[in-house]
């Protein structure tokens, strides 16, 4: 038996590029690179140097703040460079891979009988804590604070991402191991959502409340389902585990082996075969953008993520370490004179001034990075209201960030929101204002003051 939760609010961004359904393993990078930036609030403390030989799973950093909390290598190899930046700052540590790969041994578990302390030392020790977050502040979840619930969101509707009916394709093994795991982390249950009419490996997990989803974009966004189904008020916790992460802590419970392995989707209309990649966290990406991809000398944007809220890798980058998308896309550094003058056919838009995207709901667009605009201050529109489903006010709690009115911040929700949350909002903006920035810079701003 699941429960339905209709989404009504949001937008279907329909764009070219979408990833065909057949998947091929990546070309073997020789490099891979662990990048303290990805794990947001963390302040990396080494364990491993320079020429130190690693396995796969050996903890190369920990965090200051949380010496429990462990990041591990993806791959064996040796620690070939430690990159940094101003006041010494830990930008990356890049290994270069052995041709044969070996594994630290962890423990292993009997998931009947072993506690909730057995499971949580292992999930720390191992390297795989950094999967799971928590919500308030989007960050890395507290060892020491208990979650009211954990919810985990299979149905992905951001534009382009990749499909995870698809990506997890025979991992139901794996996939029970980690949520019966996880629920005994938590005394609330373990909240799977999935499409409506999807045929999801994890519709058919025990120990879930099962959810079947429908709607528009955000309506996969976990946060999205955490406002409809338990929302979090002051003083509560929730986790939340991406799909794919569950595989890699249901691979480590059930071999003890820290497998870094990861289904990534390179799409965008700037790719020339569209389709998926077997890979491992941290890889080079032009192991995969250059097979049948784009030209090297293309003017793109490659984003390691979606294209509403991924970050932007230089082609000689790497891949982010919670990214399952890599997404190619034209840049948008052309200027269309007069064009704001002139009625629009290939854009999207939520007004029917000049826009006539409206006209053809199944149009699928070949969009670039341009903003056709600069920021501006804030025009009361109505906009956001329409793509943002939470029950809040979204542009009082951008302004209460922008001004860091805590008690406000408080009052307005934002205990269970997350930058991504707002990347509709962002991308529908009139005013060009960076959303999801001002977003988490809020949101750091209650760590610094709350707790």
């Amino acid at each position: 038996m699941s429960n339905d939760i209709r989404i009504k609010k949001g937008l279907d961004i329909k764009l070219k590029g979408e990833a065909e359904k057949t998947s091929e393993k990546a070309v073997i990078s020789n490099f891979y690179a662990l990048r303290p930036e990805d794990f947001h609030g963390v302040t990396p403390k080494l364990i491993s140097r320079v020429g130190t030989k690693v396995k796969a799973g050996e903890p190369v950093f920990y965090n200051k703040a949380d010496e429990g909390v462990k990041f591990v290598s993806p791959v064996s190899g040796e620690i070939i460079e430690i990159a940094r930046g101003e006041k010494r700052k830990i930008l990356s540590i890049k290994i270069q891979a052995d041709k044969t790969q070996t594994y630290h041994q962890n423990e292993i578990l009997n998931l009947d009988k072993a506690t909730p302390d057995e499971i949580k030392a292992l999930l720390l020790s191992s390297g795989c804590w950094p999967f799971i977050k928590q919500r308030p502040y989007d960050i890395i979840a507290k060892p020491e604070r208990e979650p009211k619930a954990i919810f985990i969101s299979a149905y992905a509707t951001a534009p382009l991402v990749a499909d995870y009916d698809f990506t997890l394709q025979g991992k139901e093994a794996e996939l029970q191991a980690a949520v019966t795991a996880l629920g005994k982390l938590t005394k609330g249950s373990v909240h799977v959502s999935v499409g409506k009419n999807s045929n999801s490996p994890m519709a058919g997990l025990s120990g879930i409340t099962l959810h079947k989803v429908s709607g528009p974009h955000p309506s996969g966004n976990v946060g999205t389902q955490i406002n409809k189904i338990d929302p979090v008020n002051k003083g509560e916790t929730v986790w939340t585990v991406n799909p794919q992460d569950l595989v890699v802590i249901g691979e480590l419970l059930l071999t003890g082996k820290f497998n870094a392995e990861r289904v990534v989707a390179l799409v965008g209309s700037s790719i020339e075969k569209p389709r998926y990649f077997v890979t491992k966290l941290g890889c080079e990406i032009a192991t995969m953008i250059y097979d049948k991809g784009i030209e090297k000398d293309a003017n793109v944007r490659i984003i390691s993520g979606n294209i509403l809220s991924g970050k932007k890798v230089q082609p000689d980058g790497y891949l982010d370490y919670y990214s399952n998308t890599i997404t190619v896309i034209p840049e948008g550094d052309d200027y269309e004179f007069f064009g704001w003058t002139a009625p629009v056919f290939n854009k999207i838009s939520t007004s029917r001034a000049l826009t006539f995207s409206w006209l053809f709901p199944n149009k699928k667009y070949d969009l670039t990075t341009n903003t056709n605009g600069e920021h501006r201050a804030f025009v009361v529109t109505g906009n956001y209201e329409e793509v943002f489903p939470f029950d809040m006010y979204p542009m009082q709690i951008l302004k209460a960030c922008m001004y860091t009115d805590l008690d406000e911040m408080e009052a307005l929700g934002m205990y269970e929101v997350a930058p991504e949350d707002f990347a509709l909002t962002e991308f529908i903006c009139v005013s060009k204002q960076p959303h999801q920035e001002i977003i988490r810079k809020g949101l750091d701003v209650m760590i610094k003051e709350i707790g």
